[in-house]
């Protein structure tokens, strides 16, 4: 009788700590705001951004110019993705996602995860083809079209 006990309290003492675990699920996650960031809506111009050559028109021997190019928001099925660089000297020197979907709890928390890392990875690229974020993959493909379609704008 006394092992039956004991086994049972084990057991209960087990699953509290199982469930009492602190997992990337019930963890609160930093960045973002619950209303999600303010950037440019669709099609709006974006206050100070550089009007950059029409894609496939620069000039292959100069270097491009410096300024702030904003990509076209890209549908991701949970809403737009919408990347914006800053170039200096040839090359992106930043990168940040105007505009992400943060509609839904699992949105938001899926996008303040991955969006900081996409940003990160757009920094230095040369092209669109950055490396994806495992988990958002919606995201991850919709800010590389973004991103591609701003380093088009700015000759990279």
């Amino acid at each position: 009788m006394r092992r039956i006990i004991f086994a049972a309290c084990c057991t209960v003492a087990g699953l509290v700590l199982l469930f009492s675990w602190p997992t990337s699920w019930n963890r609160p996650v930093d960045g973002g705001t619950a209303d999600g960031p303010s950037g440019p809506a669709r099609g709006a111009a974006v206050p100070g951004a550089a009007d950059g050559p029409a894609p496939g028109q620069a000039d292959l021997g100069a270097v491009p110019a410096g300024g702030t190019y904003t990509g076209v928001a890209v549908p991701n099925g949970h809403g737009d993705v919408q990347v914006q660089i800053t170039v200096a000297d040839g090359a992106v020197v930043a990168a940040e996602a105007v505009q992400y979907p943060t509609s839904d709890p699992r949105a938001r928390q899926v996008n303040t995860r991955a969006i900081p890392i996409l940003d990160e990875e757009a920094v230095g690229a040369t092209s669109g083809d950055i490396d994806m974020v495992s988990g958002a993959t919606l995201t991850s493909d919709a800010y590389r079209e973004s991103l591609q379609d701003a380093l088009d704008q700015a000759g990279l």
